[in-house]
């Protein structure tokens, strides 16, 4: 609270300090305007004689005036240093009594709208100098306020709701449109050899990035790859679509991914180019373009290698896993469904999970008519039968359990060690 008082009994800095240190009783009074502060600060310098006080005993002085009158310090050093000068303690500005002119009007705002729209908006200096050239060179008396603009100040003029009302453009937010590929959904056609991949991230931890998981599911047999990266930058990924592309039993005819710059780049488009694979990609508002991909990411990925937190240093360890003991034993040994397409009284396909319809992804590519033609040279049905028949289902499950115990035993060890 502002205050004043009646302060008749303090004549000595001592006194000062004894009410500062509040042991003083002394009679208060509000004070009502700053002409009545001024007037008590310039009677109190004159009464204790600042200018000839010590360091301490000044600042005493201005502690007790910082409280009484409610002023900043320093700009009671102000007022100080006026009054121990001789100075008149007055206010020196005064507030207008109808607020302060405006200098540019409306009209001036539609006229430097209408100038920037003739001229696309060029820089705050071109404008400026095309105004006083409007003034000064041609006449146009329209322009002689704005002959006198600064340039600072055509920013803030062009930044009024009249300009941005005159001059303001609003557009559709665009796509990227990036030639790579083509946007649409595979037409396997009943063959093998169109995939779709998607990238699995494993968590972080700590602000770390985990391992990615690279899954390839292709559409017609559901045979399923997974392959794991340290990072999705080119030097990490490329060499693990390598590895994908060249690991499936058949001939890749198509590849199809989602909108991510990891696969929609030249890079990888290069290189599907070189080994005459067609390259899909995801359209806008269709959410089923990559759906198979989606749901093998929860019942293959997610399943066996969880979600907590794989350190990349890990990454090699954990490909080797997949490619020796996960993809092997999910595409022959490990059956899914097959939908059965059905068209309604009313045109609309409905799919059909028949139960009878359920094989491996193997059996699958088998039962396809010309499967022989899918296959890769040098691969024939004869040595994947004998490498189905080597080992059980149950067989092929333990053997996976055991590696992916032993996996995240290792995970773990090395991970403690290293903290």
């Amino acid at each position: 609270m502002v205050i004043d008082m009646n302060e008749s009994r303090l004549n000595t800095v001592a006194q000062l300090r004894a009410f500062l240190e509040g042991t003083l009783e002394v009679q208060f009074c509000a004070l009502n305007d700053d002409t009545q502060r001024y007037a008590f600060i310039d009677t109190l310098v004159q009464r204790f004689g600042y200018a000839t006080l010590g360091r301490a005993d000044k600042g005493v002085v201005l502690r007790y005036l910082e409280h009484t009158t409610g002023y900043s310090r320093q700009q009671l050093s102000r007022l100080v240093g006026r009054a121990r000068n001789g100075g008149v303690l007055a206010k020196r500005y005064r507030v207008p009594e109808h607020g302060f002119a405006r200098k540019f009007n409306s009209a001036d705002v539609a006229l430097l709208a209408e100038t920037d729209a003739l001229h696309a908006t060029l820089s705050g200096p071109a404008t400026v100098h095309l105004l006083r050239r409007a003034y000064v060179l041609y006449g146009d008396t329209r322009y002689e306020r704005l002959a006198g603009l600064s340039v600072s100040h055509l920013y803030n003029l062009r930044a009024q709701a009249g300009y941005q009302a005159k001059r303001g453009v609003w557009t559709k937010t665009k796509g990227q449109s990036i030639a790579i590929g083509e946007r649409r959904a595979p037409a396997p056609e009943g063959r093998a050899g169109f995939i779709r991949i998607d990238s699995v991230h494993q968590g972080d931890y700590d602000g770390l990035k985990g391992v990615y998981h690279i899954n390839a599911v292709d559409c017609v047999t559901q045979f399923d790859l997974v392959a794991t990266c340290e990072r999705i930058s080119e030097a990490y990924l490329l060499p693990v679509l390598e590895q994908l592309l060249e690991d499936f039993p058949f001939t890749i005819l198509g590849f199809h991914a989602d909108n991510g710059s990891e696969y929609i780049n030249h890079t990888v488009a290069k290189l599907l180019n070189k080994l005459h694979i067609e390259f899909t990609k995801s359209r806008p508002r269709n959410s089923n373009d990559n759906a198979l991909a989606e749901t093998k990411n929860a019942a293959i990925v997610r399943k066996h290698l969880g979600y907590a937190h794989i350190p990349q240093r890990f990454a090699t360890a954990v490909n080797a896993f997949c490619r020796a003991f996960l993809n092997p034993y999910v595409n022959f040994h490990r059956p899914c469904f097959f939908p059965l397409s059905i068209t309604d009284s009313k045109g609309r396909m409905r799919k059909r999970y028949r139960f009878e319809d359920m094989m491996t992804p193997y059996e699958k590519l088998k039962s396809l008519p010309n499967a022989m033609d899918c296959l890769k040279p040098g691969m024939s049905f004869q040595a994947l039968d004998a490498y189905v028949a080597a080992s059980s289902d149950n067989q092929a499950a333990q053997r996976l359990n055991h590696a992916r115990t032993r996996l995240f035993q290792s995970i773990q060890r090395r991970s403690t060690l290293a903290a």
